[in-house]
């Protein structure tokens, strides 16, 4: 009797929305065939992760068993999803397939690090297949907030698995394919043995609204603005990006397009094919020459990102446009967890300015691209799956998505990242954990989240550094220690200069030592630390980072 498996492992999306890096295997247990299923990135913040880029998934594992990947499949072209391949492929050096739209960005990626793009291949939509070892896979379009996102059917020996991607069950989506419940009844057929599922909007408890909803509401918004219309929302939501612009025709006003990442996604959807009959727009340059009753800008930044056009905007001036009293700004969006204390801070420098901020409280002028409770429910009477794996979500979701498939009789189970899960029985089980982490873009350097080095710059950040150089000849000092503080008051209870009184106690504490610790750089080193620390935290109550540099002259 065969030991084959097929098995299910989350390297990041599980227990988190962003970062999404899956794999699939089938195979004697050790030695499964695998197929991955995205590459994307997260962001930082200032918090946990000072100064860094990007954030991905740590892939340690995978790429030790990289001579064992067959495939890498991308679902679609937001950056959470496809972010990472061109920081990750030569690592894993497995071709990649995506819908043309989304290799676009895939191509793009490759090129920006310096790899071969024609290692993205463009996949034919089910029922066309991919064969991949013992995998076949077939791209089936799915509605979601970019165009041409897909569902991954997955056939392998042990059974068919349905990977859902990021969707909704929008049937007028404006761009992109409509939800067919035809097509995923056909797809149901032979039998689903595991659905594993975005589980974003579990807690939302009504029926997902249609992108084409909003373009009434967004009019009317538009035309009773007295002044100049701002309005921001994801540059990757092309369909919501069309109906702004179009309201801005609508209420007699032209349109710029401000933002990299907003001229760019629209460039490459107009050249996939998948936007047509976009309205015309002007060059940032030419905006300020436009009376600011007749002006609407489409800007980046709905998430409060601090090199984006909005916040930009919200500080000051920015490629000669400035906001003033009387215009309104919409946020046509909704704030991602997380990414609150940025979007309310652009909210309030912008209410400073005499802006009118309509935000996302009244679900008015946005709508989700993932599918809330009931749409979760009905795709799973249409899929009919023996067990569903909830992905794409923090814990909580994961957990609630678990609990609803039980409740409805599919067995579930909550697998977080590193989860391997066996999907070959009747039920799903977790048969090992795999270390998965997280690795950091640092400037042009990939770096580990445990390597220690974002660690040390939040010590320095939340404590302060001093830098302490002492000369030393025949192992006697040469003159006294000189320090420099960063990040530190240069005054402390005493009154006196923090810096003089630290090499005051130091001049000291070299003065008394004995020779045999003068000799000893380790020994010496470790004092002066200490001296620093114990000064700081009676001057100013810290314990700062310490640099100890000694210099010998030979």
């Amino acid at each position: 009797m065969s030991n084959d498996r097929l098995i299910y492992l989350p390297l990041g999306g599980a227990g988190e929305i962003g970062m999404n890096a899956y794999v699939y295997g089938w195979g004697a247990p050790g030695k499964e065939r695998l197929i991955v299923v995205d590459l994307g990135v997260t962001f930082p913040d200032m918090d946990g992760s000072p100064g860094v880029d990007l954030i991905f998934a740590d892939l340690a594992w995978l790429e030790a068993n990289a001579k064992r990947i067959e495939a890498i499949f991308i679902t679609h072209a937001h950056e959470d999803h496809v972010g990472a391949v061109g920081l990750t492929w030569s690592r894993l050096r497995a071709p990649v397939h995506a819908r043309p739209f989304t290799a676009l960005h895939a191509k793009r990626k490759m090129e920006e690090q310096g790899q071969n793009p024609d290692a993205v291949q463009i996949a034919p939509t089910w029922p066309q297949t991919i064969k991949a070892g013992p995998f076949t896979v077939g791209f089936a379009p799915i509605s979601h907030s970019i165009p041409e996102s897909a569902a991954l059917v997955i056939d392998t020996p042990g059974g068919r698995v349905v990977h859902s991607g990021d969707f909704k069950l929008d049937p007028t989506p404006l761009v992109g394919e409509a939800f067919d419940p035809a097509l995923y009844a056909e797809i149901a057929r032979p039998g689903i043995r595991a659905l594993v599922c975005d589980s974003t909007n579990v807690f939302s408890p009504h029926p997902g609204r249609s992108e084409a909803t909003l373009g009434p509401a967004i009019t009317e918004l538009v035309q009773s603005a007295p002044s100049l219309f701002v309005a921001t929302t994801f540059a990757s939501n092309v369909a919501r990006v069309r109906t702004l612009a179009e309201a801005g025709v609508a209420a007699g006003r032209t349109i710029c397009l401000m933002g990299r990442a907003m001229r760019r996604m629209i460039e490459a959807s107009v050249e996939a094919g998948v936007l047509t009959d976009f309205p015309s727009t002007v060059p940032v340059e030419e905006a300020d020459s436009i009376p600011r009753q007749n002006l609407m800008l489409i800007v980046t930044g709905s998430q409060g990102e601090r090199r984006a056009a909005s916040a930009a905007l919200s500080r000051g001036k920015y490629l000669g446009v400035e906001l003033k009293e009387g215009d309104t700004f919409l946020f046509s969006s909704k704030t991602i967890p997380g990414n609150e204390k940025s979007v309310i801070r652009i909210i309030n420098q912008l209410s400073e300015k005499g802006v009118d901020v309509v935000d996302d409280r009244s679900d008015a002028y946005h709508v989700s691209g993932h599918a809330n409770r009931p749409d979760l429910m009905r795709l799973n009477e249409i899929l009919r799956p023996r067990m569903v794996i909830p992905m794409h979500g923090e814990h909580r979701h994961l957990r609630e998505h678990a609990r609803l498939a039980r409740a409805a009789g599919m067995g579930s189970l909550i697998a977080i990242n590193g989860s391997m899960v066996d999907l070959t029985g009747d039920e799903p089980r977790i048969v090992e954990y795999i270390e998965a982490g997280r690795t950091y873009l640092d400037g042009k350097v990939q770096i580990g989240a445990m390597d220690g080095v974002v660690r040390d710059r939040i010590r320095m950040a939340l404590n302060g550094h001093v830098l302490v150089t002492l000369i030393m000849e025949d192992d006697e000092p040469l003159g006294e220690p000189w320090v420099e503080l960063r990040g530190l008051p240069e005054t402390g209870t005493s009154k006196a200069p923090l810096a003089e009184v630290m090499e005051e106690d130091l001049a000291q504490l070299v003065g008394r030592a004995k020779r045999n610790l003068l000799s000893d750089d380790e020994r010496l080193e470790e004092e002066l630390r200490r001296a620093v620390r114990r000064t700081a935290e009676d001057e100013i109550g810290k314990k700062p980072e310490v640099t100890i540099v000694i210099s010998r002259l030979s």
